[in-house]
């Protein structure tokens, strides 16, 4: 099943039934409501999910944005939080994506988990990198640097957003709707690629599956830290499906697939009919430059 995020259209749409036609218009019978979508949407969306005019495949944490957030604020309460106001407030606002997904029968929920602090390091990187500084002392001082730091200071963020996954779990269960955990493309991100694993053996219930960013991803490869296909293959036996986007080297991501770096044929070996694949494609896009994405990436791929 291929599904269109509304990160990409979300921004110039003031009436939410509208946003999803022009989604409807480039061919999908599915649309993911992604973490930009405004309260103000959300009548329009309703309606036309209650018309059958297109189906919802899945949802991305948070959804509908938080009061007081005027762009799309993922991070905006991070699970991870020393701060249990700020926890709280993850776990309100998750809920509240888990009750709008359970409105409009989307069957899975895309969360991230939080982070370690450590502000800078992936940005640094990515400047080295683009330089054409890769295979420098310094880079691989500063890739040392950052990796032990990270792993001194996870124990506790990663303790705080498990528990609260482990609640979140509770009530996505009853619902039938999956929980998503994504890998992500800052280095202090959680959970950590090398870690993701761990967590899918902590967390043995079904609910709890894996969802592969190609271009966060690739942006870690990109930068030397993980083999792209190698962190796919690890994770195919929890894998439930896909945000589809390309980079262009080394990190400007939500391009359309075929104009970056990514080796998509070499990931289609872990690509199964009943995976949800969502693109994730920049706002930026005109829908000829999404439409020709969205075809290499099916001409590789295949159908559904």
């Amino acid at each position: 099943m291929y599904s269109l995020s509304t990160c990409w259209n979300s921004h110039r749409h003031t009436d939410g039934r509208a946003m999803l036609r022009e989604i409807r218009e480039l061919g999908f019978e599915y649309a993911e409501l992604s973490h930009g979508i405004r309260i103000s949407l959300l009548p329009g969306i309703l309606q036309a999910v209650d018309a059958g005019e297109i189906r919802i495949s899945s949802l991305h944490n948070f959804c509908p944005l938080p009061l007081g957030a005027d762009r799309a604020s993922p991070n905006i309460f991070k699970f991870s939080s020393d701060d249990p106001r700020e926890r709280a407030s993850a776990w309100k606002h998750t809920l509240k994506t888990l009750q709008l997904a359970e409105r409009v029968q989307a069957k899975l929920v895309v969360l991230h988990l939080g982070s370690v602090e450590m502000d800078g390091y992936t940005e640094k990187l990515i400047e080295l990198a683009a330089a054409g500084k890769k295979d420098t002392p310094k880079y691989q001082k500063l890739c040392a640097e950052v990796l032990a730091k990270r792993e001194a200071r996870k124990e506790r963020p990663l303790q705080a957003a498990l528990e609260l996954l482990s609640r979140l779990v509770d009530e996505a269960k009853p619902r039938g709707i999956k929980l998503g955990i994504e890998n992500r493309e800052a280095i202090e991100e959680l959970p950590f690629d090398t870690d993701l694993t761990l967590v899918f053996r902590e967390f043995r219930d079904p609910t709890v599956v894996y969802w592969h960013d190609t271009g966060h991803a690739q942006i870690k490869h990109n930068l030397g830290l993980i083999d792209h296909t190698m962190l796919l293959a690890a994770l195919a036996d929890r894998l439930h499906g896909f945000h589809i986007h390309d980079v262009i080297f080394p990190a400007r991501d939500h391009r359309p697939p075929g104009v970056g770096s990514i080796d998509f044929a070499a990931l289609k070996p872990w690509v199964k009919p009943e995976h949800l694949k969502v693109f994730e494609l920049s706002p930026s896009l005109s829908a000829e430059e999404a439409r020709a994405g969205i075809e290499h990436l099916k001409a590789i791929w295949g159908e559904p």
